[in-house]
Order: C-alpha cells, then structure tokens, then sequence
C-alpha cells in the first residue's frame, strides 16, 4: 500500500484506543504488515539505490530525485490527511506518532538495504513474507480505486464505532 495509506491505518488504530497510547502505537506499527498483505497497488520505486531489494550505491541523479519527491509526498500527504481524520487538540501528537509508526516499515527497509544486522534482517525477511505477491500494477486504476475504497471504509469504520 501506499504510505499515505499505512498513515491512516495507523492513526486510525491509535485514535480508536487513544486511553493507551503505547499499545496505539505498537498496533499502528503492526498493522502495515496487515496490510501490505492484501493485494494493493504500488508507485515504481525508479532509484536502485534506495529499492529494498536492491540497495546499490547512493547516486544523486534524476531518478533519485523523482522518487524523493514522490516518497516524500506521500509521506506527506498521509500524515496531513490522519491528522485531518483523526486528531483533535487533546490527541493530536498520539495521532502523529501512529501515523508514522505505520509508515516506519517501508522506511525500515531502506535502512536495511544499507545496515544487514539484527533485526532488520528478520523484519525484512517478514516484511518480504506477508507482502502480498499478488501486486495491482497493472492495473492501476484498480489499485488505486480499490485503496481509495479501503481507506473509506476504514475512516468510517472508526468514526462511527469509536
């Protein structure tokens, strides 16, 4: 899934239990696991050096640039729109945290491409694990209006039981 959507789960979980906040953050981080494991759609990652499984030098070119500004912008935009959703004067902090602590595995894969220790290595071989094999790039207007329906019902979801 994306990051933006991983955000959103993640803040979702954390403002549904906001009375435990370390358990929020645990199961936000969790969840993009859970989630990666269902079939979605992915942007191209187009720099070899930052791809998870490839992890070839840095090279500051032109494909390194575009995959920073679109990383980036989805970073963004997730913790923009779980904010949106979800926060409120009082929570607003938890539901940053959660927020990015659902996006904190992608991000961890990165790490690892550059650090092959413990317990990257184990969460990569996870991560790689429970990944859905079944990817929508193909189709993207599928993926896409697929995440799109997923994140509305999940927002809903929370809003209307929590």
């Amino acid at each position: 899934m994306t990051l933006t959507a991983h955000a959103i789960v993640g803040a979702g979980i954390a403002a549904a239990i906001p009375a435990h906040p370390v358990l929020g953050i645990s199961l936000a981080f969790a969840s993009h696991f859970l989630v990666d494991a269902i079939p979605h759609y992915d942007y191209q990652v187009r720099s070899d050096s930052i791809h998870p499984h490839i992890g070839a030098p840095m090279r500051f070119d032109r494909a390194l640039l575009l995959d920073f500004f679109s990383i980036g912008g989805d970073f963004a935009l997730g913790i923009i729109l779980a904010l949106f959703f979800f926060a409120t004067p009082t929570i607003w902090p938890l539901i940053a945290i959660a927020a990015f602590a659902g996006q904190l595995p992608d991000a961890l894969q990165f790490v690892y491409t550059r650090f092959k220790h413990e317990p990257l290595v184990s969460l990569q071989k996870f991560h790689h694990w429970i990944h859905t094999k079944r990817r929508l790039r193909e189709h993207p207007v599928l993926g896409v209006t697929s995440q799109v329906c997923f994140l509305v019902a999940f927002v809903a979801f929370v809003k209307i039981v929590f």
